[in-house]
């Protein structure tokens, strides 16, 4: 009608005809539509359950959309790295979704295979929590994806917050080479070893002697002689976990010290004994002009001792006094107290902590505030699971509430009617936190590849201190999940308990009026 007002032509039945066709279709639509949907007379609708309804061809086609960005996103994270557009950025989400929606279609099959052996057990309030889970609509289950998926991103985060976490621990371990390191240019007072072992935190000290000038007789470069007692520096390389050997690789043979003269069996760095073999003597000459021979009778790639990558170990008893006396030594303890270790020292040699190497790399704005972020992540996405949960649980509190009235006029008891809402909770929570662990998991096992944590985990080292690499960690994996299971119990037990107080007249009344 404006049109016509506003345009007036010579074709205005054209225009009237077109528009009285539509109005007449779009009248027509909802009673069409009524009447074929009413064509067979039906005594109630049918019922959706979750452990009998068919997804629609509308979900597949959506699974479908959401698996394609998903697949994309992935090949290019693993391809690129995490540099690259905002597609990237979104794998981890999209995969966990994916996930979820695999996991859902699961569901169901699970649920009927369940059905099965507690339809053997004794009792009603088992079978009836089973038959209560299947008969949830499927519109039910859709709390679930939310659970999934927000455990999934918490399982992600706090593998990134594990990974940069453990990257640190070991390049200040590969820095300092214990929990302390005491050093000194020549060597250490005596009794600073014992003052030392008297420091708070500090579990056990080992003496070592370092000639960082000891000259191979072939006209080699010089490399690091450390002096050492086999068994407690193979307890040290045991416990730090850097280059573990037994202590008999250092001892002559019948588990005695060596003698002078003798040629002293020697530990080498894979670069040593690629340079000298492992089968002929080797000859070096010390600061002081003494001579040794040795002997490599084991491999290995690190040291706590020395922390460059050429070094060799030998028994400290079988060098001469002069080059035998210590001039470090290496503290290992949970939590030693540096400013005491300090002042047990005083001038006189240096200390140097694993806890204040580790610190050291988080000193940047950039670093500490990507961990906010992911910190942030875990915790809001630990949250929503949680939520989305109790929403659930909130949404059918009132029906359970019907249902535990009509059965305790049946003679249901409270502990029974406890039971049934918890066993009728236990499926859906058991899949969201069984299935999100799965789902995490699944989703760092794909992404690990083309993640990177060295950027937020050891600015500026150029990978000279290790690579911080993504893997599952099983404290961020179970953690949320277990939440999801115990906040499931508690409110299904929280809520029987309730309205086993409130009485059954008012829970009647409502069931009977729905």
């Amino acid at each position: 009608a404006a049109a016509l007002l506003l345009l007036p032509g010579d074709r205005a039945r054209y225009a009237v005809a077109a528009a009285a066709a539509v109005t007449l279709t779009a009248c027509a639509a909802l009673p069409v539509r009524a009447v074929l949907a009413h064509r067979t007379v039906r005594t109630t609708a049918p019922r959706e359950d979750v452990a009998n309804a068919r997804p629609s061809r509308r979900r597949l086609v959506v699974e479908l959309t959401l698996l394609v960005p998903a697949a994309g996103a992935v090949e290019a994270l693993r391809r690129r790295g995490t540099t690259g557009d905002q597609l990237i950025s979104l794998a981890p989400v999209l995969t966990g979704v994916v996930a979820a929606l695999l996991l859902l279609r699961l569901y169901p099959p699970l649920l009927r295979l369940a059905a099965r052996p507690v339809g053997r057990l004794r009792g009603a309030t088992a079978q009836l929590s089973v038959a209560r889970a299947g008969r949830t609509s499927a519109s039910g289950v859709l709390p679930l994806l939310a659970v999934l998926t927000a455990l999934a991103t918490a399982a992600f985060g706090g593998s990134v917050l594990t990974g940069v976490a453990d990257a640190r621990d070991r390049a200040a371990l590969l820095t300092i080479g214990a929990d302390a390191r005491v050093e000194a240019a020549v060597s250490l007072p005596s009794g600073l070893s014992e003052r030392a072992r008297s420091v708070p935190g500090v579990r056990a000290a080992t003496a070592v002697s370092i000639a960082y000038e000891a000259v191979p007789t072939n006209g080699e470069s010089a490399v690091p002689l450390a002096g050492v007692d086999p068994r407690d520096y193979s307890a040290l390389s045991a416990r730090m976990g850097l280059g573990a050997f037994p202590a008999e690789n250092l001892m002559a043979p019948g588990g005695r010290h060596p003698k002078p003269g003798d040629a002293l069996p020697a530990v080498a760095s894979a670069s040593i004994a690629e340079k000298f073999g492992t089968r002929g003597p080797v000859g070096l000459r010390l600061n002081d002009g003494t001579f040794l021979t040795l002997r490599i009778t084991a491999v290995r790639d690190r040291t706590p001792a020395v922390l460059r990558s050429d070094f060799l170990l030998v028994d400290r008893a079988g060098l001469p006094a002069e080059d035998a006396s210590p001039t470090a030594l290496l503290l290992t303890g949970a939590h030693l107290d540096a400013g005491a270790l300090r002042r047990a020292v005083g001038r006189t040699a240096t200390v140097q902590t694993r806890a204040e190497a580790r610190a050291g790399y988080a000193d940047s704005p950039i670093q500490t505030g990507a961990e906010h972020v992911y910190t942030a992540a875990v915790g809001a996405a630990s949250g929503l699971a949680v939520l989305a949960l109790l929403l659930a649980l909130v949404r059918a509190a009132p029906e359970r509430a019907a249902l535990l009235a009509r059965l305790r006029t049946m003679g249901l008891t409270r502990a029974q009617g406890r039971r049934l809402l918890i066993l009728e909770s236990l499926p859906q929570a058991l899949l969201g936190a069984i299935g999100g662990a799965l789902t995490g998991w699944t989703v760092i096992r794909l992404l690990s590849p083309g993640v990177d944590l060295t950027v937020i985990a050891l600015p500026g080292t150029d990978g000279q201190a290790g690579q911080a690499a993504l893997r599952p960690d099983l404290w961020s994996l179970a953690v949320p999940a277990l939440t999801v299971v115990v906040v499931a119990v508690a409110v299904a037990a929280l809520q029987a308990w309730w309205t086993g107080r409130r009485g059954s007249v008012r829970e009647l009344r409502a069931g009977d009026a729905r």
